[in-house]
């Protein structure tokens, strides 16, 4: 991908197959309609590897270096060429961003706008947005931004950047920008590109050039998130940007039966927020009397409670069941030498620490190589004054006799320059004016000259010491901005939350036996009461079953036998007729699917007894009949297998049966009880 997909032409001339170009007939895979390795498909397959290296590369996924995706480097650099201190009109950095972004006006302003917005390069005036509630910045013609004071001082510098032309050959742009600060887990970044995405989560700014100064003093370091929504953060599971993080909202006890939520989790707004809570309250997860919004500049949702609701209860389930508490997965995946690769915070922070101290070395020395000329422009000065050489060129007559004549007048002072005479040197001598040399101030010069060596000198110092000049650099920087930049999300580790309990008793299943509707919001006999998140098993008079979610209303039929939470574990114990036999069977539900129908008795059968007990063992009274001698007996399932769900029972009996069931009938006669049941294959 270094040297980017081979690019064919839309509408070209490709090679025709050998037996095209032979005069012979093609074959049933040549041409347009070939499946196999025809022209169509190598154009296609080329023209797509363009168009996914394109948009990996040049749209979706950030750079190591700047730490910038192509369009954000585009914004900065034309607010850089038009910075003059003020503000400038939105509308106006889109229209300039333009010649270098192909893509588009509207893509340009909400990339400038979610840039601005996070606060760190971008300065705003006017309505940016509000990241909490969720509403839109202001077209960009009324609004305005300019570059911070970080951003004008931290990364630009035009004798250290590459230029490309732009996408029509008119503009010069930047590869990538000389930032000194990590850009890349400052802003952080989302992108989605082909068969491949990016979600890098911002972090704090004074913590991370902490880490740059740890990596500079090979101590160890730990690096989390930061989000500009505060509230709390549990990173455990992090893994240095290989995992994920849970953020909170802020709640607060306002009273007994008050909730308030000052601060959301990243990625929410107040509107999706109440939106979750109100959700989750239809559905029973969560109990509230009512909920407000005063959300102005800063979050404030008031929750009001039930009475008989503990709000310390009510506190966790908003964490359970709503956008109170989400889950925000890291995958660090950047454009390094030209090809996306996946990272981790700590590898970028020493990568960007390595390139702060690359730059840092790079102005040193071109410091140092102005100081070293302007040392030596001051030194030609002093000599060409001091020793009045400018006297021999009264005799010259021709440019090249004045030139020929300064440099045999220096020649015998080369010890005291910094290096070799060259023509500009000479022309610039020969450009001072005479009032100048009349004023001449030779004290001064060697002031000068004395200050340019002792700067040289600490420029020098820093070059051989680049480590502690980093150090000191970065210090400088954290004590200038780090100030501005506090911990918004406060980190902290969160209890488990067991969702199911906090909803054991959510939701009261009713079954209305005349109409056939069972459901929480049915009028009718009390089945039991679960969780939103549990599973029932319905069983029906005739062999069927089925696993559902607890519904709100849901028709059954007036059959229906058995309704509880499903424990697919547990063995249940079921006799039916069917064929003139009677067949008792013990099996567990298994692998069933909810929603879908499945029947442990066979067509036809009838259900006489059914448990989601295990009974030891069965009374059963036959009906009365001359043929029948035995009445009563009673079963032991001890010793009765499970067996599947599908599997025939084991036959108990082919009399008719008046009672069955684990306890002795109100009028059992022990004396007209027979011998043991037994169980046969049939």
């Amino acid at each position: 991908m270094t040297d980017g997909p081979r690019i064919l032409p839309l509408f070209g001339d490709f090679e025709p197959p050998a037996a095209e170009a032979a005069g012979q007939a093609p074959g049933p895979r040549a041409g347009l309609g070939a499946t196999g390795d025809g022209p169509l498909k190598r154009l296609v397959d080329d023209n797509f590897l363009q168009y996914a290296a394109y948009v990996i590369r040049d749209r979706a996924i950030p750079d190591l270096d700047d730490g910038l995706k192509p369009v954000q480097r585009r914004i900065l650099f034309s607010l850089h060429e038009n910075d003059d201190g003020k503000f400038i009109k939105v509308a106006n950095i889109v229209g300039y961003c333009m010649q270098f972004h192909p893509h588009g006006d509207a893509s340009i302003g909400d990339a400038l706008v979610t840039l601005a917005n996070r606060q760190y390069l971008i300065e705003r005036q006017g309505n940016f947005g509000n990241l909490v509630t969720g509403d839109p910045a202001a077209a960009p013609r009324y609004i305005e931004c300019r570059l911070t004071e970080l951003a004008r001082t931290q990364i630009f510098n035009n004798d250290l950047t590459d230029f490309v032309p732009s996408y029509d050959g008119r503009k010069k742009e930047p590869v990538s920008l000389p930032a000194k600060i990590p850009l890349l887990l400052m802003l952080g970044a989302e992108g989605i590109a082909v068969g491949i995405s990016t979600r890098i989560l911002p972090h704090n700014f004074a913590e991370l050039l902490g880490a740059e100064i740890a990596v500079l003093e090979k101590k160890p370091f730990t690096l989390l998130p930061d989000f500009p929504q505060g509230g709390l953060m549990d990173a455990r599971a992090y893994d240095a940007g290989r995992g994920y993080v849970l953020v909170r909202a802020r709640l607060e006890k306002k009273d007994e039966h008050t909730l308030t939520i000052r601060e959301i989790p990243a990625g929410t707004t107040t509107d999706t927020l109440i939106a979750s809570i109100e959700d989750a309250s239809r559905k029973g997860k969560v109990k509230i009397r009512s909920i407000h919004d005063f959300t102005a500049e800063n979050p404030e949702i008031e929750i009001h409670l039930p009475p008989d609701e503990d709000p310390d209860r009510a506190m966790e389930a908003l964490y359970a069941f709503t956008q109170c508490q989400v889950q925000i997965s890291s995958r660090i995946v950047v454009i390094r030498e030209q090809k996306p690769v996946e990272m981790d915070v700590d590898e970028i922070v020493r990568h960007t620490t390595s390139r702060l101290v690359a730059i840092l070395r790079k102005e040193l020395q071109r410091r140092r190589r102005r100081l070293v000329e302007e040392m030596h422009r001051h030194t030609l000065v002093r000599i060409f004054v001091e020793n009045r050489l400018y006297k021999g060129l009264e005799a010259c007559a021709s440019p090249g006799e004045a030139e020929q004549a300064v440099r045999e007048a220096l020649a015998p002072f080369r010890a005291e320059m910094q290096r070799d005479l060259t023509h500009d040197d000479v022309e610039a001598l020969l450009g001072i004016p005479i009032r100048r040399i009349s004023h001449f101030d030779v004290e001064k010069n060697r002031k000068e000259i004395e200050k340019l060596r002792e700067e040289l000198g600490g420029v020098e110092t820093d070059l051989s010491g680049l480590v502690p000049y980093a150090i000191r650099y970065l210090r400088s920087l954290l004590r200038k901005y780090a100030a501005d930049y506090p911990r918004r999300t406060e980190i902290a580790a969160f209890g488990t939350i067991s969702e199911r309990e906090l909803t054991a008793d959510a939701l009261e299943i009713r079954y209305d036996r005349a109409k056939g509707y069972l459901g929480h919001k049915v009028q009718g006999e009390g089945m039991i009461t679960c969780s939103p998140l549990d599973r029932l098993l319905l069983v029906w008079k005739d062999g069927r079953c089925r696993i559902v979610a607890p519904p709100d209303k849901l028709f059954v039929d007036t059959t229906l036998i058995h309704c509880a939470v499903v424990d697919r574990e547990r063995v249940l114990t079921a006799v039916y007729e069917h064929d003139f036999f009677v067949y008792c069977k013990k099996f567990q539900v298994g692998r069933m699917s909810t929603n879908r129908e499945a029947r442990f008795a066979p067509k036809g059968a009838a259900v006489r007894f059914f448990s989601a007990d295990d009974p030891a063992e069965l009374y059963v009274r036959y009906t009365a009949d001359e043929r029948v001698k035995i009445r009563q007996q009673r079963f032991s399932l001890a010793k009765h297998p499970a067996r599947g769900r599908d599997a025939r029972g084991l036959v108990m009996t082919a009399n008719a049966i008046e009672y069955i069931g684990p306890e002795k009938a109100p009028d059992w006669d022990d004396a007209l009880t027979g011998p043991p049941g037994k169980f046969l294959d049939h």
